[in-house]
Order: C-alpha cells, then sequence, then structure tokens
C-alpha cells in the first residue's frame, strides 16, 4: 500500500471510529428531555389503533439496554406494552396498518419478526410498535424523538467524524511506531462499540438508543486500553532508547607498532 493509499484510509479508520462514538454521544445529548408517559393516553392510543382489540394486560416498562437502565426523560427511557392473546395475531397487523394510515399517523413502517412482521407508527410525540412472538402479541407506546433529535445526531456524528480524520491525519504524518501504537490504541478502544453500534441500527435505526452500548463497554474497555496504552509506552521507550550492544576490543599489545609488523 503506498503512502498516499495509507493516508487516506487512516482517515477514513479515524473518521468511522470516532464518527460512530460522535453519533452515540449526540443522540444521548439529543434525546434527553423526552415527553413522560401517560397511562390513560397510551390505553387511549392502543384502543384507537386496534379498536375492538382486548389486551390481556398492560404494564409500564422502565428502559433497558444493554444492561443499563435509561433515566424516565431519556429516549427510550420507558413505555407501556399491551399483551394481546396467548399467541401471535397476525390480523393485528394489518389492523393497525390501516388504522394508522386513515388516522393520520406518520413514519408508518414495517417491523420484521417471526412468525409475522410488525408495524410501526409515531403522532403526536409518541411511537406505536406492534410486533409478535410465538407467545403473543405486543404493542409499546413509548415516547417519540424530541425536536432537535435528529440534528443533534448528525452533528455529533459530523463533528466526532472531523476529529477523528484530524487525528488519524496527525498520525500519518509522524515516523513510525507513534501512528502504529496510537491508531491501534483507539482502534482496540472504540471498534467494539462501533461493530455493535451499527448492528443496533441496521435493526432498529434510530427508534431505540445506541449510547447505552458505550457506558456498558467502558467497564470493560477502559482497563484493556489501559494495559495497551502501558504496554505501547513501554515498547516505545525501547525503541527509542536501543541497548548498545557491547564490543569485543582488545588493547593493542606493548611494543607493537605498525612498523614492527613490517618486513624491515
Amino acid at each position: 500500500m503506498g503512502p498516499r493509499l495509507r493516508h487516506v484510509a487512516m482517515l477514513l479508520l479515524g473518521a468511522v471510529l470516532l464518527g460512530t462514538a460522535g453519533l452515540g454521544v449526540g443522540s444521548w445529548y439529543g434525546g434527553r428531555g423526552a415527553m413522560p408517559l401517560s397511562p390513560d393516553r397510551s390505553q387511549s392510543v392502543a384502543e384507537e389503533l386496534l379498536p375492538g382489540a382486548e389486551p390481556t394486560g398492560s404494564v409500564i416498562v422502565r428502559g433497558y439496554r444493554y444492561g443499563e437502565f435509561l433515566a424516565t426523560d431519556d429516549l427510550g427511557g420507558s413505555h407501556v406494552d399491551f399483551q394481546y392473546g396467548e399467541g401471535a395475531d397476525c390480523a393485528l397487523s394489518e389492523q393497525l396498518r390501516r388504522t394508522a394510515a386513515t388516522r393520520g399517523w406518520q413514519e408508518l413502517r414495517r417491523v420484521p419478526g417471526a412468525p409475522c412482521d410488525g408495524w410501526r407508527a409515531e403522532r403526536e410525540g409518541l411511537t406505536a410498535t406492534l410486533t409478535h412472538r410465538t407467545y403473543g402479541s405486543r404493542l409499546s407506546i413509548a415516547p417519540a424523538a424530541p425536536d432537535g433529535f435528529l440534528a443533534a445526531t448528525v452533528t455529533g456524528t459530523l463533528l466526532g467524524a472531523a476529529a477523528g480524520a484530524a487525528l488519524f491525519w496527525l498520525l500519518a504524518r509522524r515516523r513510525p511506531p507513534v501512528p502504529r501504537l496510537v491508531g491501534t490504541l483507539v482502534t482496540v478502544a472504540l471498534l467494539p462499540g462501533v461493530a455493535l453500534t451499527w448492528t443496533d441500527l441496521a435493526a432498529n435505526r434510530l427508534a431505540e438508543p445506541v449510547w447505552p452500548i458505550w457506558r456498558a463497554l467502558a467497564p470493560l474497555l477502559v482497563p484493556l486500553w489501559l494495559v495497551l496504552l502501558l504496554v505501547g509506552v513501554i515498547v516505545l521507550a525501547r525503541r527509542q532508547n536501543p541497548t548498545i550492544p557491547a564490543t569485543d576490543a582488545r588493547p593493542a599489545a606493548r611494543g607493537s607498532s605498525p612498523s614492527a609488523s613490517r618486513g624491515g
């Protein structure tokens, strides 16, 4: 790989790594201040979207993702679940789709699932999601993303990508082994969170908060990063101060001189 191509690859790597971390920070900042849930309003929404369907039970669930509880005013911090039947009722999907379209619900999209797909819709600060499992169908009512959520997420992503590209550009201009050391530390520290974040985004887009991924990984990645940092500093110090090998320097015999070895 040529120097120019290597620099471009490092710029892209830095932009992706820190841009994804910035996406998590931006989505956390933009998702604060979500509208608190009202059980009465959730009940009326369920009756509006699935008229005639009687839930077998309902429960208020506190947001919990990747081993972390979310605050009540965070996006995804709480939701109300309505359970329907003892088995999956796939006919509810078509009923919700038709009702949501006629009642002015927006962002209507299919939610893949088994044994059949569900639907998600949004209106007036609420998100309704119907999913199906073998033990029954479930309608979840949750607060929608606050105003400015998308702008904060995009801003955080762009700022993180710019910072990552600048950092790796500076590293690419340094002489080895500093770029390799710092690049390895940053990649090891961020790559697990980046992989999980994009896996989550592929499945849920931004409907579910992704920033708990980073908080859940921090207790594992920070000690690993500190160990790698210590090892890197030791290796770098040894490279900058190499051990001088001992030389076999024997003193010349007394009385000998260059002229003595000559034939005259």
